[in-house]
């Protein structure tokens, strides 16, 4: 049993040129929410194509996601939704690594997903790509009434670092 709250594993022995629809279910959409701090998911689904080289999974394909998050400012229930590309590569895990090993990174290599043994988890991977869709700071529409009413200082988190001096 897996641990995440969206779980879709794939067998990397029979990916190849496999496309694939995944949707996360009431439950898994309730996890999610928890996981992200959310209000709710409303969908979270994709559609996505892989391929394999070796033992290298790509994915690419598109995210569709409806959520409500709370007003940074305000607290209020701000609806979004997206509709974007994903691309990610999972790959094996390396039994040589070392955590203390300084490795260099190229762009492509960010979007790499390691896996063990022969299945990768393609739930998780669209679950890590909606949490990377949200925004932390999103503010709605009644931000700025907020702001007036709790004053400048109270709504900006960092108005109590203003008095501090620094030891020059």
């Amino acid at each position: 049993m897996s641990a995440h709250e969206f779980s879709r594993p794939f067998d990397v022995r029979q990916v190849e040129g496999k496309q694939a629809r995944i949707e996360a279910n009431g439950a898994e959409r309730a996890a999610l929410a928890e996981r992200f701090g959310l209000v709710s998911v409303e969908r979270l689904e994709a559609e996505v194509s892989l391929s394999r080289n070796e033992r290298a999974v790509d994915v690419t394909g598109t995210l569709r996601a409806a959520w409500v998050q709370s007003c940074a400012i305000s607290a209020e229930d701000l609806p979004v939704s997206v509709a974007e590309a994903i691309a990610f590569r999972f790959v094996p895990a390396r039994a040589d690594f070392d955590p203390d090993e300084e490795l260099e990174i190229d762009a492509e290599d960010c979007d790499e997903i390691d896996y063990e043994g022969t299945h990768i988890d393609l739930g998780e991977a669209v679950a890590q790509s909606l949490g990377l869709a949200i925004d932390p700071y999103a503010v709605g529409p009644d931000a700025e009434e907020a702001r007036a009413r709790l004053g400048e200082d109270e709504a900006n988190p960092f108005a109590a670092l203003k008095g501090l001096k620094t030891g020059d």
